[in-house]
């Protein structure tokens, strides 16, 4: 067994800027969304109570971010041996199927506004509206150079995306209500903004299931790396192979080595080393797991197949 650990000052930080950043973004948030609210009771404005509710799921989006990431770094158990590392995955998870659940609510209010519109007023909307906006640019660019860096502070910043971008339709929607009273576009920018934040979470949902059901990490071809760790001197077949993502970072690879003698113990230490620095060096795995055999497995498949009972 291999495991091979990176550990430098400047990691920690980024990861204290990045919490710290979280931390200003989650209050900003909180404020936009108390304003929007009372400016969306006020002006009549469905479209600014959507947005006032989208800063409210981010509000909890990045505040969940901001915990688990704190969480994430509490060191392994003999009951968690792995740690907390997959808290952030499953904060991704569930700030996901909130921002569904109130997009969900959002079309609804939207459908019952195109049938029976209402009279808003444009120049609070537009306002409170522009606020909201400077708001969310402020918190999108003090995570931005985060967001590549970790699934849950990514989730997060999309979130925030799609709230800057909220805050734009709704100052255009704002002025042509005040200029023109278009009162049916206040439930179409919702509907839009609805269709735009659900193809986002769905991405997210599907790499955050991914990482849970421990699928092969995208981009990572196991047959090119069965081929380069069988091109070792010694090794005759890799088979039973596994890799996994622990969070959005860290792959975890296993394989079953057949050599090609008996070897000792002892003799594998030059194998071990090849094999960990062509993981490293070609496909970025650090985390290591190899059962070494010498013509014991009657099952040499690459991927071991468990028959039915």
């Amino acid at each position: 067994m291999s495991h091979t650990h990176h550990h430098n000052h400047q990691v920690h930080s980024g990861e204290s800027h990045a919490e710290k950043n979280l931390l200003l973004s989650t209050w900003l948030n909180l404020s936009v969304s108390i304003a929007e609210v009372i400016g969306g009771l006020l002006s009549n404005s469905l479209a600014l109570i959507s947005d006032a509710l989208h800063n409210l799921g981010d509000t909890s989006a990045l505040f969940i971010a901001y915990i688990a990431s704190i969480i994430s770094k509490k060191t392994s158990t003999p009951k968690k041996t792995f740690g907390y590392k997959r808290i952030e995955i499953l904060a991704a998870l569930f700030n996901a199927i909130i921002l569904v659940a109130i997009v969900v609510y959002l079309f609804a209010e939207a459908i019952r506004r195109f049938n029976h519109p209402e009279p808003i007023k444009g120049l609070i909307m537009l306002i409170v509206a522009v606020v909201g906006f400077a708001a969310n640019f402020i918190s999108l660019v003090l995570l931005k150079k985060h967001a590549s860096a970790n699934i849950n502070i990514r989730a997060a910043y999309i979130h925030l995306l799609g709230d800057t971008i909220s805050s734009i339709l709704v100052i255009l929607s704002a002025i042509l209500i005040y200029f023109f009273n278009l009162f049916w576009i206040d439930p179409l920018v919702t509907v839009l903004l609805g269709l735009y934040l659900l193809k986002e979470t769905f991405l997210i949902l599907r790499e955050s299931v991914d990482i849970l059901m421990q699928a092969t990490p995208p981009g990572l071809d196991l047959i090119r790396v069965k081929e380069k760790l069988e091109s070792i001197p010694g090794i005759d077949n890799i088979h039973h192979v596994h890799a996994w993502n622990l969070n959005d970072q860290e792959i975890h690879f296993e394989c079953h080595v057949d050599l090609k003698s008996d070897f000792r113990i002892s003799e594998t230490e030059d194998i071990q080393v090849a094999i960990r620095e062509i993981l490293m060096n070609n496909f970025g795995i650090r985390h290591v797991t190899v059962q070494y055999e010498y013509n014991c497995c009657e099952d040499k498949n690459m991927i071991h197949t468990t028959e039915k009972l």
